[in-house]
């Protein structure tokens, strides 16, 4: 069986590309529970258990040694999903040792079963390696550097033997593993007593992006360690002509891995880490910001009082908090420029992009990206402690100036997409005002404008843009002039209403026809009329006393009639 294989495949596909250990674990057990059933391998009954062991004798089937391995990899899943829950419930570590050790406890196992005859060479080396794997990482937790050292590197060396002697496909399964360890063991040759080590393991941090897996939490913790103890003899620092004194702990470290961290940036082989050292950098600066914030509350009051005594200069917790918005907004301005360049690059390549199928980048990308970017640069203008810096004041605006002609340049570049040449040809000139006032106010601003992208050659596309739109637009107008066949006409009336015309419409196949006007239109209908009865006033009614019976006569002597039944 090839082992680091069906390890990573399940891993990538039970959980692992999230970090949730857990759910690898449930998938583990599963399996086991399948296998056994297949292999009709059960540990007795549900009512007692009978302990079973895989023998060489019953090596026929492949799927024993699955056995052994998924329990191996069960007991290890539960160990890391330990090691995440152990930073709030330091008493779990105990618990992840002993599963460790019950991982490797099943290595050894699966290791001595491949030295059968039965097991092919390439299984024994992948058995040996996994064994040494899981043994490194036990003593990498006992903290025993040497002995996880040796381990390290003997599944190191395995490994790079595999894969010098398969193709290059399978080989990059191994290469990924061998890049997994060199870390552990740069770390553990650190703490053995090798101070190289440690610009090695920086240098791995930063070219990756940041590490994962075991050595993450240990390689973060030591680096700021580092850090801390070259923080002790950083007292100030000093930005466009002040000096601020520096007390917060956090800020002094962040300051520190600042210049580590743009080269790093700088350095970066590809659009990927590139964005993942920005994600960290900012992460990082707006720690050191929020550290900042906190002693800015308690000393909101005098900070008030010294604005009113020195004349508008803020104080120097205010003017440090300012330095950091400034590296942050900064930071950011050059990530959404770094995405930029890789989308105008997708935008040269589009028509391949087509072919293959993939979704192809559009000018309103790039728009929204600009705008983000001229956001951040005016709240650059509004940083306390700088409003009266002319000199930023001007810097900020040129480079405003330029983000808004490559923004206006995109925006003609959609317009264009959509045929209307007048909006576009507006938007043109546009650049070319823009790009002139940089040019002109440039003089003293040459340096601060270099790591901008160049107006001149925004200038000379422009230009090339301008005479194939005007073409573009005189052949579309040509066009638009063409006669259209009468029988291709259609002027949007429904089928009822043009019975007479012949007119080839394809709408009247497809699911939305136009048969008639729904809901209909209301018409004018005649009201009903109101009847007045003017004759009425001028009528004379007969007299009708004759006809009404006289009212009866009230009174005692009408009662005593009433009784005796006499009646008038």
């Amino acid at each position: 069986i090839t082992v680091l294989q069906i390890v990573k495949e399940s891993q990538q596909q039970h959980g692992l590309r999230h970090g949730d250990f857990q759910r690898y674990r449930g998938y583990c057990s599963r399996r086991l529970r399948r296998l056994r059933k297949t292999l009709n391998f059960k540990m007795g009954n549900r009512h007692k258990f009978t302990g079973k062991k895989v023998t060489e004798e019953i090596l026929s089937d492949n799927r024993y040694l699955l056995l052994i391995l998924m329990d191996a990899e069960r007991a290890w899943s539960y160990a890391m999903q330990l090691k995440q829950e152990a930073n709030t419930e330091p008493r779990k570590r105990f618990h992840l040792l002993s599963r460790l050790r019950k991982a490797v406890k099943h290595a050894e196992e699966l290791e001595r079963l491949c030295e059968s005859n039965r097991v092919d060479a390439k299984t024994k080396l992948e058995a040996q390696a996994y064994m040494a794997y899981l043994t490194g990482m036990l003593r990498f937790e006992h903290q025993e550097w040497k002995a996880a050292m040796e381990a390290f590197n003997k599944c190191k060396t395995i490994y790079e033997k595999l894969a010098n002697a398969f193709t290059e496909e399978q080989a990059v399964l191994y290469n990924q593993r061998v890049e997994e360890i060199s870390p552990n063991i740069r770390y553990c040759a650190y703490n053995i007593g090798d101070q190289s080590a440690m610009n090695e393991l920086m240098q791995m941090r930063l070219r990756s992006g940041g590490t994962e897996g075991l050595l993450a939490e240990k390689l973060e913790a030591l680096i700021t360690q580092t850090r801390a103890k070259q923080a002790a003899t950083m007292s100030e620092v000093e930005w466009r002509g002040r000096t601020v004194p520096v007390k917060i702990d956090k800020v002094r470290i962040f300051l520190l891995g600042l210049a580590d961290n743009e080269a790093a940036i700088a350095q970066a082989e590809n659009e990927e880490t590139k964005e993942r050292l920005f994600e960290s950098l900012l992460s990082e600066c707006r720690d050191a910001i929020q550290a900042v914030r906190e002693d800015l509350k308690p000393d909101q009051k005098q900070r008030e009082h010294s604005l009113e005594n020195d004349s508008g200069k803020v104080s120097n917790i205010q003017y440090l908090h300012s330095y950091l918005t400034y590296i942050k907004l900064s930071t950011a301005i050059k990530r959404n420029e770094s995405m930029a360049k890789s989308l105008q690059k997708a935008l040269l390549q589009q028509q391949r992009s087509e072919e293959d199928g993939k979704r192809t980048p559009r000018p309103q990308d790039l728009i929204r990206l600009y705008d983000i970017i001229l956001q951040n640069l005016v709240e650059l203008t509004q940083l306390p402690g700088l409003e009266e810096d002319k000199n930023f004041q001007k810097e900020i605006g040129l480079k405003t100036l330029v983000y808004k002609a490559y923004r206006c340049f995109f925006i003609a570049q959609s317009y264009v997409l959509v045929k209307k040449w007048s909006e576009a040809l507006v938007l043109y000139e546009r650049v070319l005002k823009y790009a002139r006032e940089v040019q002109s106010g440039a003089g003293a601003y040459t340096n601060s404008l270099k790591e901008l992208p160049d107006v001149q050659d925004l200038i000379t596309q422009v230009n090339a843009e301008k005479y194939s739109l005007q073409a573009a637009a005189i052949l579309d107008a040509n066009d638009s002039h063409e006669i259209e066949s009468p029988s291709q006409v259609k002027d949007g009336k429904p089928l009822s209403e043009r019975f007479e015309t012949f007119c080839l419409d394809p709408s009247l196949v497809s699911k939305q026809v136009s048969l008639v006007h729904f809901p209909p239109g209301f018409q004018p209908i005649p009201c009903k009329p109101l009847f007045f009865d003017l004759a009425l006033n001028h009528v004379a009614f007969p007299p009708l006393e004759d006809k009404v019976e006289q009212k009866a006569k009230s009174g005692l002597t009408g009662y005593i009639k009433g009784i005796f039944g006499f009646k008038s």
